[in-house]
């Protein structure tokens, strides 16, 4: 495929949006079970009142405007239409950094973030601190997926984002920060790539482990983590079961039905997020249409699990054991879902040199609190420079 990169601006025809808008009218709903809201899943009685504003009032046409405002492209890189967003930081020596979404998150995550990065002095920061930021759609999600193209688990995803910032855009070493999967790719390129990666912050710690065997002496706080883990996994972990198992059987009814893709994010949003139960206290409806109507629009649903699938069967961060040596920083959000504590992840992390508790936030951090994370980035890689 070429390596060239092709500018890109994103354009949905006006039929596949009134497409979107009919399929919605026509929804049928589920009832509710009995008990309290949310507590089974989806609240019926939101989902209602969500697919009616999607319908009538959401203004897609302005959440295209914003992704368009950032510099985009295209390249063909490891089979795949690559897509990416590159902002040049204004500032006299930016740094390169490779800015990392994940599952059910898109490139509109970083929307109010990006700017925070790349120009730092229109928010009263100093410009020696600036970033040149390249966030691409993750290979298999958004605009970085075609129909029958081939898929990528965190490894394969890796070496791909790593050909972009190297063989394409000529970055000999850069940061990288990530979240959720984003924070998986980040790790495995601290690890595989070490000798290019400046430093890594992840704001969820997924190079940690979650075997309980791996703690044969645990502390207090370990023995803390694993209690929580094994709750979430009985509570909240069907979801990786799914995708990881049966990922194209679920596919059909979300790549068919609107209101069932709806449903299926708009949980997570509600369950990961800092956002008391309800969602758009954390995050603005409109973002969270964004982000939905991103995945309907492209059909990358059914890709977007293949990480899952990868994990579940074989495809590891790094092998247990291994360590990760490069400068490292984590941002601990109160409401992320999975929550090792220091000493699991200096375990993994043998320079592990920032660790911030912040004050609120969840999963979703560069959606939630923006600025938080962005002065939090700034801080680590200043050391760095």
């Amino acid at each position: 495929m070429n390596h060239a990169p092709i500018p890109f601006s994103l354009r949905v025809a006006d039929e596949d949006i009134a497409d979107l808008k009919a399929r919605l009218a026509r929804t049928r709903f589920p009832d509710q079970a009995p008990g309290d809201a949310w507590q089974f899943g989806t609240d019926v009685t939101y989902l209602r009142d969500l697919v009616d504003y999607w319908r009538d009032d959401f203004d897609w046409r302005a959440q295209e405007a914003a992704l368009n405002a950032f510099p985009q492209f295209e390249v063909g890189l490891h089979g795949i239409r690559l897509h990416y967003l590159h902002i040049e930081g204004n500032g006299p020596a930016p740094m390169p950094l490779l800015l990392l979404h994940g599952w059910p998150g898109s490139v509109f995550e970083f929307l109010e973030i990006i700017p925070r990065l790349t120009d730092p002095a229109r928010f009263g920061g100093d410009p020696r601190d600036a970033f040149t930021v390249v966030v691409p759609s993750l290979p298999g999600y958004g605009l970085s997926f075609s129909p029958n193209q081939p898929r990528f688990d965190v490894p394969a995803m890796a070496d791909c984002v790593f050909d972009l910032m190297r063989d394409v855009l000529g970055y000999e070493r850069f940061g990288v920060q990530g979240g959720d999967w984003g924070a998986a790719v980040a790790s495995r390129l601290a690890y595989a790539r070490a000798d290019a990666i400046i430093g890594v912050h992840v704001n969820l710690l997924s190079a940690v482990s979650r075997d309980p065997a791996a703690y044969p002496n645990p502390t207090d706080d370990e023995r803390r983590y694993l209690d929580e883990l094994a709750r979430w996994t009985q509570e909240e972990g069907g979801y990786i079961a799914i995708q990881g198992t049966r990922p194209q059987s679920l596919a059909f009814g979300l790549t068919d039905s609107p209101a069932g893709l709806a449903a299926w994010i708009v949980e997570k949003f509600q369950a990961w997020s800092d956002c008391g139960g309800e969602p758009e206290r954390a995050i603005s409806r409109d973002r969270m249409l964004a982000d939905i109507a991103f995945y309907w629009f492209t059909g990358s649903i059914n890709a977007s699990f293949w990480p899952y699938y990868g994990r579940l069967h074989g495809a590891v961060i790094l092998p247990p054991g291994d360590t990760i040596s490069v400068p490292a920083a984590h941002a601990a959000f109160p409401r992320e879902m999975i929550r090792p504590p220091h000493s699991a992840a200096e375990r993994v992390f043998t320079d592990l040199r920032q660790w911030t508790v912040m004050p609120k936030g969840g999963h979703f951090a560069a959606l939630e609190q923006p600025e938080l994370l962005a002065d939090d980035v700034r801080t680590f890689f200043g050391t760095l420079r």
